[in-house]
């Protein structure tokens, strides 16, 4: 399969809300009341823990199937802290993003915990949304101006 190509376009229908597309999907950004949202939908750092879970999934899944370990079920749990002064200018001791994250598998097997050890080291090697969260990746940020038109 090689490299692979995803992407995202969204429009912004509020300062805190945005209506984009995946592919076919339609997805809403939105943040809670008390961050200045309307709360019609998870805010971007709520859709990053979704991304790591649903990325642990599909992973872990498959090195299950790999190594031959039957997965009855997967639990996910994953939760972070992050200090919103940065967010909102208060102050910049902090970086503006989870200073750490916890995440909890939960599987449903009776797989060895000398083969679940393993399982669970291959699947942060090899989960993308890990490899993402625990490296620089290089990010290019460019402006491409709209003119907006004039009322006549």
């Amino acid at each position: 399969m090689g490299n692979a190509k995803f992407s995202f376009l969204g429009q912004s229908e509020s300062p805190a809300r945005l209506q984009g597309k995946i592919r076919q999907f339609s997805v809403v950004i939105d943040e809670p009341l008390e961050l200045g949202g309307t709360d019609l939908a998870p805010n971007p750092v709520e859709y990053l823990l979704a991304a790591y879970a649903g990325c642990l999934n599909v992973v872990g899944h498959l090195i299950a199937q790999e190594q031959g370990i039957v997965l009855k079920g997967l639990e996910i749990a994953i939760e972070g802290h992050l200090n919103t002064d940065t967010l909102f200018g208060i102050s910049n001791q902090e970086r503006a993003g989870y200073q750490s994250l916890l995440v909890r598998l939960s599987p449903e097997t009776d797989a060895l915990p000398e083969a679940l050890e393993k399982w669970l080291h291959i699947v942060e090697s090899r989960c993308p949304v890990n490899d993402n969260l625990l490296n620089t990746t290089p990010i290019k940020v460019v402006l491409a101006p709209r003119l907006v038109a004039e009322a006549v």
